[in-house]
């Protein structure tokens, strides 16, 4: 419960309020007597005590029409018969009430955010396994691939990071199932779109940087992407960054005298010997660790997790325990043919990762390497030619170019201009779930390997701004195996 002099508070405190209108007038002040139960930023959600937001590019009057709530928020007067709080910047009004609705349940959570162009879902399931052994299973998760409120019912996420109203709802339902600890990934969208505006983490961890979500309708550059990324260091009261990332003096900076740790080779925190599943390191945490996942690029990750948990009172037996029990759905899932050849299916949806997936498969498998790949519609553009690069740059890879989330596009096109950055001959087939068949078919020995990349776990196809079913690419495997 909230009431409109709360509101008016709370939006005056960030100056961010600009009058009520009810019938063409207007007001400074209002019944401040009036109460919200819910909030929504959906019209189909809503009641007579509900403050509904008006928000998005493609909101409409007309989404106001029949409108039970008793006010709506909104940047714009659209001259309804419902009453209007008019601010200057409705996303960040959201989240400030949200936050007060919700009785501030960042305050009740040790909250650890990540943000990177990619490993944050790898480092976050790392992270949860390490406070779940210091905690005894209490840590909620919020990920790309899924989220957990209750330490172990996990669902699939619909954002890296929710919109303001469902991620603090979602805050507010983890502490009441007791939780004490909260392992999030936040994105560049999530600061550039205000989904965490007023919030301050625990620990911030910036994991990598390359190009990536860049495009109309995302970040228009590399520099404004890269922008909202170093947001989370001044929302954060401790900081983890890897001192190899593109732009590190940047970092450094900005990080200034806020209480933090480096890793990664210009640094004291190190991986000193590195096997397949195996490494040792040296710093700030020291000793020998074991992860589930093969490749180096992983073990950082779990470096960066051991630091950013230890900061959160992680002990290193803790992290020990919590390293080798850690599972990432989608992330390197490993399974194995009749036949002896081998079958990876992971996440890399970005140049850079696909580029670290491809390496590391590339070393353990000396015969047939076939890629199974596609790349989504209406953003994120810039990894077309990404993915292209990479293909092009492994002429190991026998190439089966599919579709992934086309979206308003289509993937024929899509897979086209992919093809369009490669001299060698690939393959199209844009039945996703039949490209998996025929590249299995395609290998006969333990020395072959297929690589899935792009969906993961997803069990969904983005086609026409709807999600379509999907059997998943885990699945889809196991069946022609």
């Amino acid at each position: 419960m909230i009431t409109l002099k709360e509101i008016i508070k709370l939006l005056k405190d960030d100056n961010n309020f600009h009058e009520i209108i009810v019938d063409g007038d207007y007001f400074w002040d209002f019944d401040k007597s009036v109460k919200f139960s819910a909030l929504s930023y959906d019209s189909r959600k809503t009641d007579k005590e509900t403050l509904f937001f008006a928000k998005g590019l493609n909101f409409k009057k007309e989404f106001l029409t029949g409108l039970s709530a008793p006010f709506y928020l909104s940047e714009l007067d659209y001259e309804v018969e419902i009453p209007a709080i008019i601010v200057s910047d409705v996303k960040k009004a959201m989240s400030l009430i949200a936050q007060a609705f919700y009785d501030y349940p960042q305050n009740k959570l040790k909250t650890l955010a990540l943000t990177g162009t990619k490993g944050k879902t790898t480092s976050a399931y790392f992270a949860k396994a390490i406070l779940d052994a210091m905690n005894g299973g209490k840590t909620a998760l919020l990920s790309t691939a899924q989220t957990s409120l209750d330490g172990k019912t996990f669902f699939k996420s619909e954002l890296t990071t929710p919109e303001s109203l469902d991620l603090l709802r979602m805050m507010h339902e983890a502490v009441e199932n007791g939780m004490t600890h909260l392992v999030m990934e936040v994105s560049s969208q999530a600061y550039k779109t205000e989904r965490v505006y007023g919030l301050t983490f625990d620990v911030g961890v910036f994991l990598n940087l390359s190009p990536d979500h860049i495009g109309p309708i995302e970040h228009p550059t590399i520099e404004d992407y890269f922008y909202c990324k170093r947001q989370l260091i001044h929302h954060s009261r401790y900081f983890v960054a890897n001192s190899e990332m593109l732009h590190f003096n940047t970092i450094q900076q900005e990080i200034g005298d806020l209480p933090h740790a480096f890793y990664g080779k210009f640094s004291d925190n190190q991986i000193i010997k590195s096997d397949k599943l195996h490494f040792e390191l040296e710093g700030a945490i020291t000793g020998e660790f074991d992860i589930r996942l093969i490749g180096r690029f992983n073990q950082e990750n779990a470096l960066a997790a051991a630091l950013a948990t230890k900061a959160l009172g992680a002990s290193v037996d803790n992290i020990r325990t919590g390293l080798a029990k850690a599972i990432v759905p989608g992330r390197m899932e490993l399974l194995t043919a009749k036949n002896g050849a081998h079958i990876y299916v992971d996440y890399a949806h970005n140049g850079i990762s696909l580029e670290n997936l491809v390496e590391v498969v590339e070393a353990h498998h000396t015969g047939k390497l076939v890629l199974i790949l596609g790349a989504t519609g209406n953003k994120g553009e810039s990894r077309r030619k990404d993915f292209g690069n990479v293909i092009e740059n492994h002429p190991r890879l026998d190439t089966i170019l599919t579709t992934d989330d086309s979206n308003r596009e289509d993937p024929q096109k899509i897979a086209n201009e992919i093809a369009s950055y490669i001299t060698r001959k690939v393959d199209f087939e844009m039945n996703r779930e039949y490209a998996i068949k025929t590249a299995i078919s395609n290998v006969s020995t333990a020395d072959d390997a297929v690589i899935i990349a792009g969906k993961g776990t997803d069990k969904f196809q983005l086609k026409d701004g709807k999600r379509e079913p999907y059997i998943g690419d885990t699945e889809a495997a196991e069946k022609y195996l």
